[in-house]
């Protein structure tokens, strides 16, 4: 079976709420799109620990402490203001952010084109920071603004941080991929 050589083309953005019980059992609803993807840059967080003895490095200790970076689309949908970032709507049809409000975490979906089949991507535990407002005049030609919103991707309490799906993967994965938030443990169908 062919590889894909390069990625490119970010699309398919989706999140998913997450829940938590209270003995700390992660659960998703169903993801929900987010429509005109721009960019989405994540960078590893972690450390490396050197530990000398003998004259030497004699063990290195890694850290994986998840991700960090932003997300940028064309605008978040009214669901993801509300879901995620703990916005109202009322009922004369305004949506109301308050400062009280709790924000939840949720897991982001997304697949990222390739020369031959490309990759889907789920981070597991996601939590950003509610889009800012831009507005810019129009001059000669238009030009869209954006939203951005800085994520921090972090591990659950088993560790696990994000999946993608390998060069095997089956169909029936990749077809329900946006049907509901795939775990590891998860089993084929």
């Amino acid at each position: 079976m062919p590889k894909d050589k390069v990625l490119f083309n970010l699309k398919n953005v989706h999140y998913a709420k997450q829940t938590a019980s209270d003995d700390g059992a992660v659960t998703f609803a169903t993801p929900v799109a987010v429509p005109g993807a721009v960019s989405l840059s994540l960078d590893a967080e972690g450390d490396v620990s050197k530990f000398y003895a003998d004259g030497v490095v004699y063990y290195v200790c890694q850290s994986n402490n998840g991700y960090s970076g932003d997300l940028e689309v064309a605008m978040f949908p009214e669901s993801m203001l509300t879901d995620i970032w703990g916005m109202t709507k009322s009922k004369n049809g305004l949506i109301v952010e308050n400062a009280n409000a709790a924000a939840s975490n949720f897991a982001l979906l997304f697949e990222v084109d390739g020369d031959i089949t490309g990759r889907k991507y789920v981070l597991y535990n996601c939590s950003g920071t509610r889009p800012g407002i831009t507005g810019n005049t129009k001059n000669d030609s238009t030009e869209p603004d954006t939203q951005s919103s800085s994520l921090t991707v972090s591990p659950l309490k088993d560790g696990t941080i994000k999946a993608h799906t390998a060069d095997d993967a089956t169909e029936a994965v990749c077809k329900a991929w946006y049907t509901k938030v795939t775990m590891p443990t998860d089993t084929a169908e």
